[in-house]
């Protein structure tokens, strides 16, 4: 079973079918956006309290497992 099953939903009529953390419409995606800006998980749980830090856990797992399938990303190199 997975670390983020019950937390990560994702439906149609809910922020366009993005995955979201259970009865919220907080999205896994902004919680990547705001950790990559620097921003602490006391700093989201602060300004989102309906977040647990499970919840941001299970976001960072949904994320990694969703990276692991056998799908290639282009990363196109800064000119050196």
């Amino acid at each position: 079973m997975q670390k983020y099953q019950g937390l990560i939903v994702s439906d149609p009529k809910i922020m366009m079918g993005k995955p979201v953390i259970a009865g919220t419409r907080i999205t896994v995606e902004l919680i990547l956006e705001k950790l990559a800006a620097g921003e602490t998980i006391e700093q989201i749980l602060e300004a989102h309290p309906r977040l647990t830090r499970e919840a941001i856990q299970a976001a960072l797992a949904f994320a990694a497992d969703a990276l692991r399938s056998d799908v290639v990303y282009p990363i196109n190199e800064a000119a050196k």
